[in-house]
């Protein structure tokens, strides 16, 4: 199996873990708030990520000086977008945040492939293209009208791609535990007082409640899925890391309607059409002899 193909499938496997972000959240935010059920989530994620590098050896990582530059950078933009996109929660819906998030892929198009000199085969960017259209057929809202969450969702959106560039550049000087463990331990505070600061404190009861979703979103999502993540951007490019996950809301669909009994819309079910096709040419192998 090739590098690149080992990538695509990590990406499928993250983007299975990731596709129960939202239902694990909805369900966890019934008890806390949204912030709170991100650093409560932190808190687990980074007790296993600290067990991980244990088994694994991993603490020598931190010696190595020139990985900091990159985890640095990694834990400031990968915070700052999690605050905005929690903050700006705060003002518009799920639909219009997911949908404004998915836009990371044409920032990263933008940034890689037009300004920047990440090459990418005619075909693997018609199945982005046709794969970010099915993911938008499916997570557009029927009333799009932009405020001020959305806006701060639109800067995550922008500030995702910068993120995983220097995740993707971390990654060759430490593992995704050493990454993921970092930049936990360093945005985890900045986390918590916006919880504090932004959503009422949490009773005993209600933490109670909530935590066997929070258990879930901090081992399956931030540690399962982040994982596989890294190490596939590791393997591939991050536009088309990006453009795969636009199978997260398939799978979302399905799970959804599944765990919760929410039935698909007609334009969500027709949007799965496009997304499976532009999965399909995305990942097909590319000759060496073709441009």
């Amino acid at each position: 199996m090739t590098k690149e193909r080992e990538g695509e499938w990590l990406m499928v496997g993250s983007a299975l873990f990731e596709s129960w972000f939202p239902i694990l959240s909805i369900s966890a935010m019934a008890y806390v708030g949204a912030l709170h059920t991100y650093a409560y989530s932190l808190v687990v994620a980074l007790v296993f990520f600290l067990l991980i590098m244990y088994r694994r050896e991993r603490f020598g990582e931190l010696r190595n000086a020139q990985a900091y530059p990159d985890l640095l950078w990694t834990t400031f933009w990968i915070t700052a977008l999690f605050v905005l996109v929690f903050i700006g929660m705060r003002y518009t819906t799920a639909g219009n945040m997911a949908v404004i998030i998915f836009l990371q892929l044409l920032f990263s198009y933008l940034y890689f492939n037009i300004l920047g000199k990440e090459e990418m085969h005619r075909l693997h960017l018609w199945g982005a293209l046709v794969m970010g259209t099915g993911a938008v057929v499916i997570l557009l809202p029927e009333d799009m009208a932009f405020n001020r969450g959305d806006l701060l969702i639109l800067v995550a959106a922008a500030i995702a791609p910068i993120a995983n560039l220097y995740q993707k550049r971390a990654r060759t000087y430490c593992s995704s535990e050493t990454i993921l463990a970092f930049r936990t331990v360093v945005g985890l505070p900045m986390v918590a007082m916006m919880a504090c600061f932004f959503e009422p404190a949490v009773s005993m009861e209600m933490l109670k409640d909530a935590l066997p979703y929070i258990l879930l979103i901090g081992t399956v999502v931030y540690v399962g899925s982040k994982i596989l993540w890294i190490e596939a951007l590791h393997r591939t490019s991050v536009t088309k890391v990006s453009a795969m996950m636009g199978l997260m809301p398939v799978m979302t669909l399905i799970f959804a309607y599944f765990y919760l009994g929410e039935v698909p819309q007609t334009r969500q079910v027709l949007g799965v059409i496009p997304v499976v096709i532009g999965g399909y040419l995305l990942t097909r192998p590319i000759p060496d002899t073709q441009a």
